[in-house]
């Protein structure tokens, strides 16, 4: 499947439908008059955040959805079939921009399940049978029902992640990911090997949460140097960044300033989220420079430092304790003897 975070569509509510002029002319009735039924309402445009998806992908290939309008009224004072409303379901973590400024946030949806209407469907117009006064007994007029709404809109998917990873190319990120998680991330002895985001769910100490690895960044990803700095909107909602940085690289504390300058260039708030910073590939050198090292990013500003080796998962279980002090505390449940028990002393289930 392949990765797309953004795509541009059409949408356009359902019309409403006319009214109807009629009158009854039926034998043996001695009041005739008129008997026009009102039009039916157009369709909405619903958005829809659904589970199961990671991708707008489909938005490339359908990218004009159209609700159907309302059905006119008839005779014997009949109102027109309502239109169906369309529903147009995205992964969670999407964003509905406005098409025309391409800033201005419609919709967010952050919530399984959750359904918004962007564009509300026309009323139907009214039928001559509402028109009917003590002095006009025979109108004529009708209700053409009230027209569409329709606009451009750009659909950003944002994805929803604990945590998120960050470094400059080739600093072992997705080594890091495949060590801790599922993900099959592909690893190579070259720059930018990851050029979409990669999502993983990580378990440790009982606890479960999703961990982000995001493209490369280096000096002027801002500016589009690179694979640009596009992919940092979907570290926005984490709660806490992990920065790899190379231990075989030529200055880790250039590395660390570099990364910092390309989050505050791009905003978001991401420059003021917690940072770990992670000495990777400690298992290529000795114990004398991973504490030289250590001390130089110390000195750059660093508050935390781990060594780790993503490789051989060496001083990963220092960092992920780390992790776990900045997402939510694990929730606690009542056992049948009153007692309150926390989630993190139970044992993960298993069916064996």
């Amino acid at each position: 499947m392949h990765f797309l975070d953004q795509a541009k569509i059409f949408i356009r509510s359902g019309a409403g439908g006319p009214g109807a002029v009629s009158f009854r002319r039926e034998k043996y009735v001695q009041y005739g008059g008129p008997d026009g039924g009102d039009g039916g309402k157009g369709g909405d445009i619903i958005f829809e955040a659904v589970t199961g998806l990671n991708t707008l992908i489909d938005f490339r290939y359908t990218q004009h959805f159209r609700a159907p309008r309302g059905g006119g009224g008839a005779g014997k004072n009949r109102t027109g079939a309502a239109g169906d409303d369309l529903v147009i379901k995205v992964p969670v973590g999407t964003q509905v921009i406005d098409g025309e400024d391409g800033e201005t946030v419609l919709l967010d949806l952050t919530e399984p399940g959750q359904r918004e209407v962007l564009l509300r469907g026309g009323d139907g117009g009214r039928g001559n049978l509402s028109y009917k006064t003590s002095t006009n007994r025979a109108p004529r007029q009708f209700g053409p029902g009230w027209p569409a709404q329709e606009m451009y809109v750009w659909l950003r998917l944002k994805l929803l992640a604990d945590v998120g990873l960050v470094g400059l190319p080739n600093a072992g990120k997705s080594t890091f990911i495949n060590q801790i998680t599922n993900t099959k991330a592909k690893v190579g002895d070259y720059a930018f090997t990851t050029l979409r985001p990669q999502l993983g769910v990580v378990r440790h100490r009982n606890r479960e949460f999703v961990l982000a690895d995001i493209p490369g960044l280096i000096a002027g990803a801002a500016e589009g140097a690179g694979v640009g700095d596009r992919f940092l909107g979907h570290i926005e909602r984490c709660r806490v960044l992990i920065h790899l940085i190379d231990i075989n690289g030529t200055d880790p504390a250039e590395a660390l300033h570099i990364v910092q300058d390309e989050l505050e260039a791009y905003g978001g708030g991401l420059d003021e989220k917690p940072r770990l910073i992670a000495l990777n590939k400690i298992d290529t050198v000795d114990a004398e420079l991973v504490s030289a090292f250590r001390a130089e990013l110390r000195a750059a500003g660093a508050r935390r430092v781990f060594p780790i080796s993503g490789a051989t998962g060496k001083g990963m279980n220092a960092l992920l304790d780390a992790v776990l002090e900045h997402l939510p505390a694990a929730t606690a449940t009542e056992r049948p003897d009153g007692e309150v028990e926390d989630i993190e002393d139970q044992k993960p289930w298993s069916p064996i």
